[in-house]
C-alpha cells in the first residue's frame, strides 16, 4: 500500500473529519467567546469598578525612556489575563452545559423500552422451522 493512498484512506476516515470540523467550529467559538468577554461583559464590569478597562491594566516593571525610540516598556498584563480567565470559564460552562445536554439524552433514550420486534416474514418462518426441524432429527437416536 502506498502512502499516498494510506493518506487517503486516514483522511476519508469520518472520525477525522468529525475532528476537523469540531476544530474548526471550536476556533469560532472562541471567537464568539473573545468578543462577549471583551466587548459586553468586561464594559459593565469595568463601569462598575469606576470605569477601568481590564484589558489595558498592566504593572509597569520599567516605565518607557522618552529620550529614545526603542519600547523599554517592561510590563505585567494582568488585565489580559483577567480576561482570558473569564473566557476560559465561560468556555468551559459552554461545554459542560453542552456534555450535560447530551447525557440527558442518552439517559432518555437508554430508558425507552426496547421496540417490538417486528414480526417474522412467512419466509423467516419457514425456515426456523426447517432449522427446528433439522436441530430434532440430528438430536434423535440413529435407528439401527
Amino acid at each position: 500500500m502506498s502512502i499516498v493512498s494510506e493518506f487517503r484512506e486516514f483522511i476519508s476516515r469520518g472520525n477525522v473529519i468529525d475532528l476537523a470540523v469540531g476544530v474548526i467550529i471550536g476556533a469560532s467559538f472562541n471567537a464568539i467567546v473573545k468578543s462577549l468577554v471583551d466587548q459586553i461583559i468586561m464594559p459593565p464590569i469595568g463601569l462598575l469598578t469606576g470605569g477601568v478597562d481590564f484589558s489595558r491594566l498592566r504593572w509597569v516593571l520599567r516605565p518607557d525612556d522618552p529620550a529614545t525610540e526603542a519600547v523599554e516598556l517592561v510590563a505585567v498584563h494582568y488585565g489580559a489575563f483577567i480576561n482570558t480567565v473569564i473566557q476560559f470559564i465561560i468556555v468551559a460552562w459552554a461545554v459542560f452545559v453542552l456534555v450535560k445536554l447530551v447525557n440527558t439524552m442518552r439517559r432518555k433514550e437508554a430508558e425507552k423500552p426496547p421496540e417490538a420486534q417486528p414480526a417474522p416474514s412467512p419466509t423467516e418462518v419457514l425456515l426456523m422451522e426447517i432449522r427446528d426441524q433439522l436441530k430434532a432429527q440430528n438430536k434423535a437416536p440413529p435407528v439401527s
